[in-house]
């Protein structure tokens, strides 16, 4: 059974994900933190230690919403070009349905946190490392059933694959049109079919 203080404290990190994706953490000031969760100062710092504190739990919260969307798209997929597609799919939804509001949690954190919170880009740092693993193990294991063509470069495919994504998502974001994310995601996919895939 869940006990209150713990909803209150999953609530709040949800809330605040939210408001630190929109908003960014620089942005996102206690007074909105407090708007956001309808509790008060002392409310919050009951649970958290910091800003900083929460703003780590908040990008955890977040990331792991996106690992569920990966796990659920891979879910029952074995070959390799089907998980290298459904790793895509993910990312075609996150204009229209995004994993928190805001769009991508680790870019955004990424990006906002480059040298000013070395804590929360550190923390982007290894969601992303693990997304790239992810594309890289799943290259790998189709060069080695054949699925994939040999020449295919596994840490290569991961970075056009995740730049090209990330970068039409804020390209989406930037101008409030979902076609930049449709556009990379077919490229994408004839890319696959046509350069990665054997045969």
């Amino acid at each position: 059974m869940v006990r209150s203080g713990d909803e209150t404290r999953e609530n709040i990190i949800r809330q605040a994900a939210a408001l630190f994706n929109t908003q960014g953490f620089a942005g996102s000031s206690m007074s909105d933190i407090m708007a956001a969760t309808g509790l008060q100062k002392g409310g919050i710092y009951r649970h958290f230690e910091s800003k900083e504190q929460l703003a780590l739990e908040a990008l955890d919260y977040a990331v792991q919403v996106m690992a569920d969307r990966f796990r659920d798209a891979l879910d029952g997929k074995r070959a390799a070009m089907e998980r290298l597609h459904a790793i895509i799919s993910v990312f075609a939804e996150i204009p229209t349905n995004p994993p928190v509001p805001g769009g991508c949690p680790v870019m955004n954190a990424g990006i906002e946190n480059d040298d000013g919170n070395p804590a929360l880009r550190d923390r982007a740092r290894n969601a992303m490392d693990g997304l790239r693993a992810l594309v890289v193990r799943v290259t790998k294991s189709g060069i080695e059933r054949g699925e994939v063509r040999a020449s295919v470069d596994p840490d290569e495919l991961a970075s056009v694959m995740i730049s090209s994504l990330e970068g039409a998502i804020m390209l989406s974001k930037l101008y409030d049109d979902p076609a930049h994310v449709r556009r990379a995601v077919a490229h994408l996919e004839r890319y696959l079919d046509e350069s990665v895939r054997a045969g």
